[in-house]
């Protein structure tokens, strides 16, 4: 029997257990860091399964770290399991989770014949938070030759880039009144923020391609009769890669600054999560993916075929620091995108079943062929 062909009858036979478990979790959703009965499930599953498992990991509670394997190079499956505020595993991080656990199962029985390690990484906070970040500076990738995972996403994509992305909490301080006893009285800080919006929409015109700033108001004011004395809100900040997002950041904090002088407030600037960094994709893991999944009936275009799309994660830190990949699966969603209810209510139909079961083998595939073929120096030095 193959690798291959081993590989597979060991994931079709917890196929069903995995499709069980994503359903559990679009059922039962948890936000960054608040993934404790997610994180638990998974781990005591590998566990079941003969996986050598530490849980929490590297000093984040809902983190786990699973290994199979003894010696030899030790590739990172990265597993992720946080939903969205409001509308759940509308990024189908579900399908990420199984998929990775699937992988792992499938490929566990090999790895002494591969003469590998396999990880199975628990990876909380991917939806801000930035759970890989941590993991990275806690040591997590530090003797990884390779990590690798795959999303759901409305269309196939071998090597998506994503945006270098970082955000920010700007606060307004100025001084409450009575905004029609007194309105002169007041320094408003509310009209800090909508000039600072107003700034931002003005910068528009002038952004490259793959740049995009978006908002949200957190705090507003306190009464409509009241002059705003405080107002809070989040930006993100994106652009195509590390580089030119420094360029950016300095123009868009700008506006923030105009706004405060305009109108006579305080400025406050936080930050509120890790940077984000672009992806660079292996392009050895890539094409030895792009191979394996077309021979299971999904081609991979790339992003040269489809164009740039936007978006960020924690992920292109990782591949800043040791060869990795990042594979898109599509999901039949009704036109539906990532964060929207309906994306998530695509993951527990047959395509995002589907989903789960391409993504397993073709991340158990590639590690076969990976291992077999020796390619380990060909994936070139980690970058970190």
């Amino acid at each position: 029997m193959t690798h291959k062909k081993a590989a597979e009858d060991a994931f079709t036979r917890i196929e069903g257990e995995l499709q069980e478990i994503s359903r559990w979790m679009y059922e039962n959703p948890e936000i960054r860091y608040q993934e404790f009965e997610s994180s638990r499930r998974l781990a005591d599953y590998l566990g079941e399964k003969g996986f050598e498992v530490e849980h929490p990991a590297y000093g984040l509670e809902t983190a786990f770290e699973a290994t199979v394997g003894t010696s030899g190079p030790r590739v990172v499956i990265c597993c992720e399991y946080d939903a969205l505020p409001e509308v759940g595993h509308a990024c189908g991080h579900n399908i990420i989770a199984t998929a990775a656990v699937g992988a792992g199962v499938a490929t566990a029985g090999l790895v002494d014949e591969l003469g590998i390690r396999l990880t199975v990484l628990g990876t909380p906070a991917e939806e801000g938070g930035g759970g890989k970040v941590e993991l990275i500076n806690a040591g997590a990738f530090t003797d990884a030759a390779a990590s690798m995972m795959v999303h759901p996403s409305p269309r196939d994509m071998l090597d998506p880039s994503f945006q270098a992305r970082e955000s920010f909490t700007i606060e307004y301080f100025g001084k409450e009144s009575h905004a029609a006893y007194a309105p002169q009285m007041g320094v408003n800080a509310l009209d800090a923020f909508v000039q600072a919006y107003v700034n931002v929409s003005t910068l528009r015109q002038s952004l490259y391609a793959g740049d995009v700033v978006h908002v949200i108001v957190e705090h507003g004011g306190d009464a409509s009769n009241i002059i705003p004395k405080y107002t809070r809100s989040s930006w993100g900040i994106r652009a195509a890669d590390k580089k030119r997002l420094q360029e950016l950041i300095p123009k868009v904090m700008a506006c923030f600054e105009a706004a405060a002088t305009a109108t006579g407030c305080r400025l406050e600037v936080g930050s509120n999560d890790h940077p984000y960094d672009n992806m660079v994709n292996n392009p050895v893991m890539a094409s030895i993916f792009a191979r394996n999944s077309k021979d299971l009936g999904r081609p991979m275009p790339t992003e040269e075929d489809l164009g740039v799309e936007g978006g960020s994660s924690d992920m292109g830190n990782v591949s800043q620091f040791v060869p990795s990949i990042h594979p898109m699966l599509a999901l039949e969603a009704g036109g539906a995108v990532n964060h929207q209810a309906d994306f998530a209510a695509a993951t527990i139909t047959p395509s995002g079943e589907r989903a789960i079961r391409d993504g397993a083998l073709t991340m158990a595939f590639t590690i076969i062929d990976m291992a077999d073929q020796e390619v380990w120096d060909e994936l070139g030095p980690a970058r970190g």
